[in-house]
């Protein structure tokens, strides 16, 4: 699927991300939501792009069930989509960072090589881990989707957490623990350290 063709050449843009941020007055960067179905990946992202909306920040919210109803709509969910998943998110939300954009995504992106694709297709400081953290048996409680239950019954294959690994991050910016902190403080917390960043 490459296009390696000598007739495809890059155009560089006549409006560089520099001056984006400038004019939107914050950095723009990729917040990466990273953890197991019902950790509350897609909760705090959402929430937290509105309190950044509400400071007239430009943000946006890329979810893995949104992407999978029209960009991703082709890929299932085996070892080999899952990586074409989440490279193609690595490259739309590199098309949002040079816009001047800041982009939060909630995807499960199991695989630590895939994030660290995503990581290094960034500049430095433009790609923010952030952990959501619950164990296994917590978002089997929660389940609101039913789709643990589905799975426990073979009904779902390559289920993460079930049928198909999760690897934690190594070394995240930032982990939430969403066991132990709410939505609203897990949001404060984001924002804290991106204030103490200087990106916003």
């Amino acid at each position: 699927m490459s296009n390696r063709s000598g007739n495809i050449v890059w155009h560089e843009a006549a409006v560089k991300k520099d001056s984006r941020r400038k004019v939107n007055g914050h950095g723009s960067f990729v917040l990466w939501f990273t953890g197991l179905s019902a950790s509350g990946k897609s909760s705090i992202a959402n929430k937290l792009a509105h309190s950044l909306f509400e400071s007239g920040k430009q943000a946006v919210v890329l979810d893995g069930d949104n992407i999978r109803h029209g960009l991703n709509s082709d890929l299932g969910f085996n070892e080999g989509d899952r990586k074409e998943n989440i490279r193609r998110i690595g490259e739309v939300s590199k098309l949002f960072v040079e816009t001047g954009q800041i982009v939060l995504t909630a995807f499960i992106s199991p695989y630590r090589s895939d994030r660290d694709l995503v990581r290094g297709l960034l500049d430095l400081d433009e790609f923010i881990e952030v952990y959501v953290k619950c164990s296994l048996e917590e978002c089997e409680k929660r389940d609101p989707k039913g789709l643990y239950l589905k799975a426990r019954r073979n009904e779902i294959p390559h289920f993460t957490g079930i049928s198909a690994p999760y690897e934690e991050p190594l070394d995240p910016e930032i982990v939430l623990d969403t066991e132990k902190e709410s939505i609203d403080l897990c949001v404060e917390k984001v924002l804290k350290d991106l204030k103490q960043k200087r990106l916003i």
